[in-house]
């Protein structure tokens, strides 16, 4: 066991030193910054900020002091040292990455007081002195030697990372033309607009004109740029908007102030709708702060419950997605409550049948598995603890669940109790469907557009194939 030990005032020698070796992390400036509430955005934005200085003064006036801090609590003297007080000189900046050693040796002892003093000074892997100064505290007089306490493991998340990075992979591609569907309040039509700011889409507004203008006029918005079609109520302009995408003149839809069943009722509607012989299905893209990758989550919004054929195609549009996303092979969980098949439970029959379908190919380019419950799904710790031996164990990517109803909770859960955002698509429909809620941040609107354009890219990429 390791054990901590420090040097009592009459044990210090003149001349005697410790160290202590340290390589600066974003995730040090980042907890430093929560820590000390400090959101001076000289100090935390790094776009804001020039890079030396934003370096130079977390690094020097923050992380550096703090570990001289360190160096005399734990070392030398260690513990039960009061410290006084420290003067410091930054040199050159650190930056993130540079490996500091941190030294502080003992210039002078004051019996009065058991005060002593030091000399300090951080220098760089090149060698160079990056903080010299003083720094003097009243050391112990009686011996301490304990085991080292186990500090908490601490995760660092920042919100809305990897939706950024997918807003970036549209970066080279162009906006698509999208139909918005009853934008009559401040949240819809703010989402279009700021989509359409962001290149993402191209809105064309299909509602009643009045409200939309009282609603842009309220938040001082400009509609001039864009088109607009005017309708008498929200459903008239979600037929609108299906008559535009079937004609070809928009290339996706997304979702106003309207409620997704009166949307998906036009977009059903046999003959004149955007059906396809795929079965239509939701897909939440969830960015988890507790968990290490993005995690799809289907289907939580169209199919109430929905039967084998129809989780079939569930599956293979989550997949289609994952793969449009990059993930070239995705490992798929559908989830019950156990891992074993029981005839009592429809759930773990139709896991363990479409586990079947996917080894005959009937759904393809993903790794199914399933029954698996929640736990084991996602954690590798559970999947252990349990004995389950799977390629999905604790690391899905896509979580298929029994229904609706199951699957709506599980989202919400996510979201209100482990911080997610969830962008959300419908897929298996002629043009993707852009699905919103009033509680939607705006990067998460901004995040559901970019899986429609990178969608639609996709489909412009690969070959013409019957509907």
């Amino acid at each position: 066991m390791d054990m901590i030990e420090n040097r009592t005032f009459d044990e210090i020698q003149i001349g005697e030193s410790a160290s202590l070796v340290r390589t600066l992390t974003r995730e040090d400036i980042e907890l430093f910054a929560v820590m000390s509430g400090d959101i001076n955005p000289t100090h935390v934005d790094e776009e804001y900020a020039h890079s030396d200085m934003f370096h130079k003064i977390i690094a020097h006036g923050m992380w550096g002091g703090s570990l001289i801090a360190t160096v005399l609590g734990t070392k030398l003297p260690g513990p039960g040292t009061i410290y006084l007080g420290q003067t410091l000189h930054f040199h050159h900046p650190i930056t993130i990455g540079d490996t500091i050693t941190v030294t502080v040796t003992v210039t002078s002892k004051k019996a009065d007081g058991h005060r002593v003093s030091f000399d300090c000074q951080c220098v760089n892997q090149r060698g160079e002195v990056v903080i010299s100064g003083c720094a003097e505290g009243i050391a112990p007089t009686t011996k301490v030697k304990r085991p080292c306490v186990i500090l908490p493991e601490v995760h660092m998340h920042e919100h809305g990372t990897w939706y950024r990075h997918l807003i970036e992979l549209t970066k080279e591609l162009a906006p698509i033309r999208t139909a918005v569907v009853h934008p009559v309040d401040e949240n819809a039509l703010l989402g279009a607009i700021e989509a359409a700011e962001a290149d993402l889409i191209i809105p064309i507004l299909v509602g009643p004109e009045k409200k939309i203008q009282a609603v842009a006029a309220a938040l001082h918005v400009d509609l001039s740029p864009y088109r607009m079609i005017a309708t008498e109520h929200s459903h008239a302009a979600a037929e609108q908007a299906v008559a535009l995408a079937r004609a070809g003149q928009v290339e996706a839809l997304m979702k106003g102030s309207l409620h997704t069943d009166e949307l998906m009722q036009a977009v059903l509607a046999p003959g004149i709708g955007l059906s396809t012989a795929r079965r239509m299905s939701h897909v939440f893209v969830e960015d988890v702060p507790t968990y290490p990758r993005p995690l799809f989550l289907t289907d939580t919004a169209i199919n109430i419950y929905p039967d084998l054929e129809a989780k079939r195609d569930i599956v293979q549009n989550a997949i289609d997605l994952a793969h449009v996303l990059g993930i070239e092979i995705p490992k798929v969980a559908i989830l019950s409550a156990i891992e074993t098949v029981n005839p009592k439970m429809h759930s773990t029959l139709e896991a363990a049948a479409l586990c079947k379908m996917a080894d005959r190919r009937q759904i393809t380019g993903g790794i199914v598995d399933g029954p698996l419950a929640f736990d084991t799904a996602v954690s590798p710790e559970a999947a252990h603890t349990k004995g389950i031996v799977t390629p999905v164990e604790g690391q899905a990517d896509i979580l298929v669940v029994p229904d609706l109803e199951s699957g709506n909770m599980l989202a919400k859960q996510l979201e209100y109790l482990a911080e997610a955002q969830a962008a959300g698509i419908v897929l298996g429909a002629r043009v993707p469907i852009i699905l919103t809620s009033r509680s939607d941040s705006p990067l998460v609107h901004k995040a559901s557009c970019a899986l429609a354009v990178l969608v639609t890219q996709s489909k412009r990429k690969a070959k013409p194939c019957s509907e």
